[in-house]
């Protein structure tokens, strides 16, 4: 027998064993899982400074730290969430675990690229911590980093700086890899338009990873030479121009929020078919729309900046532009909707997490409209309604689907089922804290409640409390379904190849898959992705035995 033949035997996790063999591992799914256990420690890590912040803020005056160290907490907490949770979470994890599979091919184009990105993911994250033991403790800045405050600060923000620009380099290399990959290693018989469209989301994520984050990298390393150099580009006391650092962060801030939202509508998108066992409704209209929000994204950075004194007519393009952004988005909601009409609907975890996403997702968008409307934007903006908004369309969104996408590959890529019943009420309690946390956040920042305030007026009491007994809720509900995986991953049910009725590519290989990923050949349709007619000829690969 071969070497194939004994890897078609043993799993990914079986053919070699030891922690190096993990940290030096060439493996795309490997390297996706020491992608999601750093991430889910991160994570935890925010949501803990997530919760010492609404303590402080249960009621009025200090509670549990002083309003420098909440400046401190805050900026760690966006820190981490943003740089080190949302932007990597779904390409890193999933598209490095499945986008190879999905296309019918062994590997990503550049194997060794891919450990480095991990390597760099965890040399910023390091970096970014070691702030907290030098200098004079992490930054107080915000996670935006805005000047001059950020130039003239005297807590350590150049170290998290150069952590937040490393961190850039390690997302570069994934958009790269991804790109390649689906360019050069398609399975022949799988055109463009024959693609999943989690492959679309991912490859449309990949161009504004590659375009947009060198952005981001050199304007943080203008911010690190005036902090060493004094050269005077963005404080005004030296000739600098403030608002120039943020036309510039924003350049790459706002695309990076289609970084962190493509992918998951590329996951729901896989998810609501499978779940409704039909074909999914406009495949070309949502695989062009992802196309279409990455490159609108470009355009509407300014809607950040409407109370910052631009011109007029640039005010009204911008608004316009972010208001076109709506039409694709819409056409996504439409279709996955369409989608399940009259569809053979089965319910699961995977699809109500899938459904909540659209639920909070939909309210992210009608807020984030009212944000780009001019004159309700004056009222709005810097209250809390603009925390409200950021988290419905990032945690309500892209985590979400995070979540969802760990329960609908879960057999997959541990080979055990989870309890479904420990699932549904962990979704419930998640679901339900969630939105009474940052409901009531929107509705206290409409009142004028600013953010990012260590203390507030009495009369901002009552919602504050709500949505800090609403925060207790969301940690419960996260906490138990992540008992749920971790104790399933383990004593789980053994679970079959293909739990979920599934027919893209993913489904046709072994739970967990095997090192080279196809153990048979595999079925491609030429009708598209969705095929479910197919189904019958894939559920007979399970009990066909390999012929060595």
């Amino acid at each position: 027998m071969d070497n194939h033949a004994i890897d078609s035997h043993l799993n990914f996790y079986e053919t070699k064993r030891g922690l190096f063999s993990w940290i030096f591992t060439l493996d795309h799914k490997r390297i996706a899982l020491l992608y999601l256990y750093s991430i889910s420690l991160f994570f935890l890590v925010g949501v803990a400074l997530g919760f010492l912040m609404r303590l402080e803020l249960f009621s009025p005056g200090g509670q549990v730290m002083d309003p420098r160290t909440y400046n401190q907490v805050f900026t760690f907490h966006g820190v981490i969430m943003i740089f080190l949770v949302i932007i990597p979470s779904i390409p890193a994890v999933f598209g490095n675990f499945f986008l190879p599979i999905m296309i019918g091919t062994d590997d990503v184009a550049l194997p060794r690229l891919n450990l480095f990105s991990w390597w760099l993911y965890i040399f910023g994250a390091l970096m970014a911590l070691g702030t907290l033991m030098f200098g004079n403790g992490p930054a107080d800045t915000g996670w935006t980093f805005y000047a001059p405050y950020s130039v003239t600060s005297d807590t350590n923000v150049s170290m998290l700086l150069l952590a937040a620009f490393i961190l850039g380099f390690s997302s570069i290399l994934t958009g790269l890899n991804f790109i390649v990959t689906i360019h050069r290693l398609r399975a022949p018989q799988m055109p463009w338009f024959r693609m999943p469209l989690f492959a679309w989301g991912l490859y449309a994520t990949a161009w504004i990873q590659l375009l947009a984050t060198p952005i981001v990298g050199i304007t943080l390393l203008m911010v690190v030479m005036e902090r060493t150099f004094g050269i005077g580009l963005f404080d005004p006391s030296l000739g600098g121009d403030p608002i120039l650092y943020q036309h510039l962060f924003w350049i790459y801030s706002h695309p990076v929020v289609y970084v962190m939202i493509l992918p998951a509508m590329g996951i729901v998108s896989e998810v609501i078919p499978t779940s409704a066992q039909r074909t999914i409704f406009g495949y070309k209209a949502i695989a062009l729309s992802s196309m279409a929000i990455a490159f609108l994204g470009y355009f509407v950075w300014g809607h950040h900046m409407f109370t910052s004194g631009m011109s007029d007519q640039a005010r009204v393009v911008f608004s316009f532009i972010t208001f076109l952004v709506a039409i694709p988005t819409a056409i996504k909601v439409f279709n996955w909707i369409a989608t399940l009409y009259k569809g053979s609907i089965y319910i699961t975890p995977n699809l109500l997490w899938s459904t909540a996403f659209i639920f909070n997702f939909l309210i992210g968008g009608l807020t984030g409209l009212i944000n780009g409307a001019l004159a309700a934007d004056v009222h709005v903006h810097d209250t809390t309604y603009i925390v409200a908004h950021f988290h419905y369309t990032m945690f309500g969104g892209t985590i979400f689907v995070f979540l969802g996408a760990l329960h609908y590959w879960f057999p997959k890529i541990w080979g055990r089922m989870y309890n479904q019943k420990l699932a549904y009420w962990a979704l419930g309690l998640t679901f339900v804290g969630f939105n009474i946390l940052y409901g009531a956040m929107l509705t206290v920042g409409v009142k004028g409640m600013p953010r990012r305030y260590y203390d507030y007026l009495p009369q901002f009491e009552f919602l504050n409390k709500v949505a800090t007994v609403g925060s207790w809720i969301l940690i419960i509900g996260i906490l138990l379904m992540i008992y749920n995986l971790i104790r399933s991953a383990r004593k789980g049910e053994i679970a079959p190849r293909n739990p979920w009725n599934g027919v893209t590519l993913e489904w046709q290989v072994p739970s967990p898959p095997p090192l080279h990923n196809f153990d048979r050949p595999f079925i491609l349709s030429e009708k598209g992705p969705y095929d479910f007619s197919l189904l019958e000829k894939i559920n007979e690969v399970e009990q066909k035995p390999l012929d060595h």
